[in-house]
């Protein structure tokens, strides 16, 4: 008895869409929910697909947000805002931080990040 695994494909269409309601349908399939076999120790074989990210429905308020990282250091704290985030690594950064802050906080995470492509 052989058991073979393929490697389901979802593609999503950012055109007009939320980017929370967009990232959580994302996270969802990349973590295997959506499937009857589900296992939280397993990461499933899927390969999520985000086309247009770069047409997804932002307001100026959602454009004001902030991004923070530390440094680990006194004064190491840096803030920038979405925009200027765009602006520099374009919109692939806001999906993959809204992705991976929806993911859960093990080994798994990368694994599953690995997963995800976004095209603009």
């Amino acid at each position: 008895m052989t058991t073979e695994t393929k490697t389901k494909e979802y593609v999503f269409d950012a055109t007009g869409a939320s980017l929370g309601r967009l990232s959580t349908e994302v996270a969802m399939a990349l973590r295997g929910k959506n499937q009857p076999d589900f296992q939280p120790h397993i990461a499933p074989k899927v390969r999520v697909i985000i086309n247009n990210a770069s047409k997804v429905a932002l307001n100026d308020s959602q454009l004001k947000a902030e991004y923070k990282r530390y440094s680990g250091y006194p004064g190491g704290l840096t803030e920038e805002s979405r925009e200027h985030a765009i602006d520099r690594l374009g919109y692939k950064i806001v999906f993959e931080k809204a992705v991976y802050g929806m993911l859960p906080n093990n080994r798994l995470r990368a694994v599953m990040m690995k997963n995800l492509i976004i095209n603009e």
